[in-house]
């Protein structure tokens, strides 16, 4: 692998060229139209396709791109605030409909009990004084990340799609691993960021960008009360809902048929389960909303917590949507709604979380696709 650091914060078009084109032998590509990073230190981390990717004549720039996205890792160092540093497992900054993401859900993608049975008893005890300070506290079950992969390269070009890979897990045991404060000793060293997360229970969370018809970003502040980064600001999400499709365990003795359809099912789920987040939190009609694209997948380094992010827009503007958010059905969850611009999202991400913070970086980069 190489790493290539940055002297300034925002990296110029020179060192960006010099080290992609380096790195993936692609005289005649232009990386920085693709892949601007100009958020934080950055510290761009390219791992080489050439065992994997013939680099011979001229390949398709729309399959590169989507292959080049899986093997990327932007990183963020956030030395002020660790909460806020992020990698992106995944970038589709095209954007893909769900007719261009599917699932395969199975056990086979369920988190593997760690070797040290000590660190494996620690889950229960965590949870069990979390419990004890909150006896409200819910064990749902929830979509568990394992990865993804890509369509068959020697077929996709222009229609390139996502696979994403899922398993079951609960929030017990992601209280147990992920929110333990021994959670770093949960990881295997890997550069395999699913080797590397095996032990944990990852379940994937869920964000939205929602733009307004009046151009502006719709950001919450979360309450206090929350469990995880209170006070802190986040687009509209949490998770899609394998009981919201009838899933509380996996299925024995499935056929193909019976997977296959399960797996649209599940598939369908993380579209649905983004839209419902916006409604229950923003409080805007379902209606309102078109139709989510997905942009990737974040992951706050901080207990490795990944999420995927969809962008959405809203035929609402922001005074109306403001309006209906006091009488959102999950507005507890936060403290205040704002809709900001473009230059103003940028400053406000520096106090998000990290895999937030991830999203509007996925964001940055479908924005820049576009011009």
């Amino acid at each position: 692998m190489q790493k290539y650091y940055f002297r300034n914060l925002i990296p110029t078009v020179a060192e960006l060229r010099s080290c992609w084109c380096y790195q993936f032998g692609l005289a005649n590509y232009d990386p920085i139209r693709e892949y601007p990073w100009t958020n934080g230190e950055g510290m761009l981390t390219i791992r080489t396709l050439r065992s994997s990717l013939s680099l011979q004549g001229s390949p398709s720039l729309p399959w590169i791109k989507l292959r080049m996205a899986s093997t990327i890792c932007c990183k963020s160092t956030a030395t002020e605030d660790p909460g806020t540093a992020f990698n992106l497992l995944l970038s589709c900054p095209s954007g893909l409909p769900p007719s261009r993401v599917s699932v395969d859900f199975g056990r086979s993608f369920d988190r593997i009990p760690h070797p040290d049975a000590t660190l494996e008893s620690s889950i229960k005890e965590i949870w069990d004084q979390r419990l004890e300070k909150n006896p409200s506290l819910y064990n749902g079950t929830k979509f568990r990340y394992g990865g993804f992969s890509l369509s068959d390269p020697s077929t996709v070009r222009t229609d390139c799609s996502i696979c994403l890979h899922l398993g079951l897990t609960d929030y017990r045991t992601f209280v147990g691993t992920n929110l333990n404060p021994l959670w770093e000793k949960f990881l295997v060293s890997s550069e395999d960021d699913t080797v590397k997360c095996q032990h944990m229970a990852n379940p994937l969370g869920n964000g939205a960008i929602v733009e307004t018809s009046d151009k502006k970003i719709l950001v919450l502040q979360r309450s206090h009360n929350v469990g995880e980064f209170p006070g802190y600001y986040v687009f509209p999400g949490g998770h899609s809902e394998p009981q919201e499709i009838g899933i509380s365990s996996h299925l024995t003795n499935t056929d193909s048929l019976g997977s296959a359809a399960l797996n649209e099912v599940v598939s369908k789920e993380m579209f649905d389960g983004i839209i419902r987040e916006v409604v229950e939190e923003i409080g805007v009609p379902a209606d309102s909303l078109t139709e989510p694209i997905f942009i990737g997948v974040s992951q706050r380094v901080m207990n490795v917590r990944p999420t995927a992010f969809f962008f959405v827009r809203c035929n609402l503007d922001s005074t109306k949507i403001h309006g209906l958010y006091s009488k959102a059905q999950d507005g507890y969850e936060s403290t205040h709604l704002f809709s900001v611009s473009m230059e103003e999202l940028e400053r406000i991400a520096l106090r998000m979380p990290g895999c937030h913070c991830g999203g509007y970086a996925l964001y940055k980069l479908m924005k820049m696709h576009k011009q």
